[in-house]
């Protein structure tokens, strides 16, 4: 089965049913909402007719509570604007979340808050960063173990080009095919990756999985081809939420765009049963390792 769009036209009403749209995200749906205000002023239009960043890495970013502004280029007037315009979306996108899926309000965690000008396609990557193959979301150096990855993006592009996704098959249809080609966690290893500062904390059996199974997608060019998927455009002003670790994307076309990620603990979830944690234990026959 592909992960369902699930389309919301006016903004949610959840006294209604409140848990509707929670359902919706923990059962692996991409979430629409076709015509939620976020004005951009006039001085921050320019942020949508060039790109404000210093092309070092993939994205201008803020994180925690200071809120430091990462990877922008531009005056140090544009660049303070820049960073205004990112509380702004941080604090945007909260405001979605308490309106249409209140469930979660008091237990989730603020991450990284982003600012994408530039189209996908134009980088040159390895196949491991290559954001345009299907992939499920895993960090590397930032384990997160009981943690949910929830995504809150927004098309800004003010020419009228869409966001381009590829969404692919649910998470347990996934699993079943590669996790039977992921190596044995190793604890030892986990703690020599943490004591060397490689990770920001131990590596759990749950994040070795993840990482194995992001490159393992990645990585089989027959999967990328024929794999069960469909293509979504995400028009300008259209704003997207879904759980990036358990909906498998690719991003393929489209520049200027937002993200806020959030954390929320497995068991804050509605179900926690639906949580790709749960879904390996499932598979495995016992509970993962801390």
């Amino acid at each position: 089965m592909i992960s369902p769009i699930v389309t919301v036209d006016a903004v949610s009403t959840p006294a209604d049913d409140p848990d509707r749209l929670v359902a919706a995200l923990e059962n692996g749906s991409v979430v629409v909402f076709s015509d939620l205000p976020f004005p951009l002023s006039d001085f921050e239009q320019r942020f949508v007719e060039r790109p404000y960043a210093d092309g070092k890495s993939k994205n201008v970013n803020i994180r925690g509570p200071q809120a430091d502004l990462k990877g922008a280029a531009g005056t140090e007037d544009e660049q303070a604007a820049l960073r205004a315009l990112l509380i702004r979306y941080r604090t945007f996108a909260e405001g979605l979340i308490k309106n249409s899926f209140p469930a979660y309000v008091g237990k989730l965690t603020p991450a990284g808050t982003s600012y994408r000008p530039f189209d996908v396609d134009a980088r040159k990557l390895s196949w491991r960063r290559d954001d345009t193959r299907l992939h499920v979301d895993a960090f590397p150096s930032n384990p997160i173990g009981q943690k949910r990855i929830l995504r809150v993006f927004r098309n800004i592009n003010a020419a009228g080009q869409p966001r381009v996704w590829r969404v692919g098959e649910d998470f347990d249809s996934m699993a079943e095919r590669f996790l039977p080609g992921v190596p044995r966690y190793s604890r030892l290893s986990a703690r020599v990756l943490a004591g060397l500062g490689v990770t920001k904390a131990l590596r759990s059996e749950y994040d070795h999985i993840m990482l194995h199974l992001h490159d393992a997608l990645k990585r089989d060019e027959g999967y990328q081809k024929d794999a069960p998927q469909q293509w979504v455009e995400f028009l300008p002003n259209q704003t997207w939420v879904t759980f990036s670790d358990l909906v498998m994307h690719g991003a393929m076309g489209g520049r200027y765009m937002l993200e806020q990620t959030l954390y929320l603990p497995v068991q804050a979830q509605h179900d926690p049963a639906k949580s790709p944690q749960k879904i390996l234990e499932r598979k495995l026959g016992r509970a993962l390792h801390a």
